[in-house]
């Protein structure tokens, strides 16, 4: 019987040099190959953004690698299982951000926003606490599942978020907030620019809904959680969904969806059917 591959997603935000970055990227081609692994390395000088798939020695030994790298002694990936690599190929990219965002002045590695764990939120979160969930991520992405009520800020791309969040109402100022999106490293540049706007009760899940599914399963979650890679979605207990892509206009699609009679595999879906110009 074949090994199930292990699927790892891990970011650090920690200071690197410019100018080491391409030996880095280099060494870490080298290193991934070596151990025949698929994915994507992003590194800049913020830091390190990654998601690899192979078999857990390989893993392994890349996490090991890495966490004797400065500033990466605590890198802690998030895992999950498939029956398949979900990537194609194995990439090493040198970017000016490891999570574009666009905005200056905003530093997780220096001045991060309040940590909560997932086992706290769930715990609020049974109490019937007031807290405001916001989803920071697309609304692509929103569309296979999010939290039951969570604010959704309606964006396209993760450098529309300032304006949406300039477009909430005042009173949402002062009171508790929680941003959440898949593997936590947006809200490492969400939670700050909240704070900076002048919401002074701002929150991050730590890990994002991936480490939320890990810890509590899906309660007070509706749905799955949309994937970058070939899985496309995973339910609560991280496993493979029946979402898939629409080859057109690249929209998740549930399995709801794909019983409507405008799904037709490769070529088209019910939303880019209702909406042309998304094809």
């Amino acid at each position: 019987m074949t090994a199930p591959v292990l699927n790892l997603s891990a970011y650090k935000f920690t200071p690197f040099a410019e100018t080491e970055l391409p030996a880095l990227r280099d060494r870490l081609r080298a290193r991934t190959a070596e151990l025949g692994l698929r994915g994507t390395i992003l590194l800049a000088t913020e830091g390190i953004n990654l998601f690899v798939a192979g078999p857990r020695p390989a893993t392994d030994a890349l996490v090991a690698e890495l966490r004797a790298l400065p500033g990466l002694a605590d890198l802690t990936p998030k895992e999950s299982q498939s029956d398949e690599r979900p990537f194609n190929r194995m990439l090493v990219k040198i970017k000016k951000e490891i999570i574009a965002f666009g905005q200056e002045g905003i530093d997780p590695a220096r001045d991060p926003a309040a940590r909560l764990e997932a086992a706290t939120l769930k715990q609020w979160l049974d109490e019937g606490r007031p807290v405001t969930l916001l989803d920071t991520r697309n609304d692509y992405e929103i569309r296979l599942g999010t939290f039951k009520n969570a604010l959704v800020p309606g964006i396209d791309h993760f450098r529309d978020f300032p304006a949406a969040v300039r477009r909430l109402p005042d009173e949402l100022k002062a009171q508790p907030i929680v941003t959440f999106c898949t593997g936590g490293i947006r809200c490492e540049k969400a939670a700050p620019f909240l704070a900076r706007e002048g919401f002074s009760n701002v929150f991050q899940l730590e890990g994002g809904i991936l480490k939320y599914f890990e810890t509590c399963g899906g309660a007070h979650y509706e749905g799955d959680c949309f994937v970058f890679d070939r899985r496309v979605g995973v339910d609560p207990q991280l496993q493979e969904t029946d979402a898939v892509m629409c080859f057109a206009c690249q929209m998740p699609l549930t399995a709801a969806e794909q019983r409507d009679p405008r799904y037709v595999p490769d070529i088209s879906c019910p939303h880019c059917a209702a909406n042309p110009s998304t094809a």
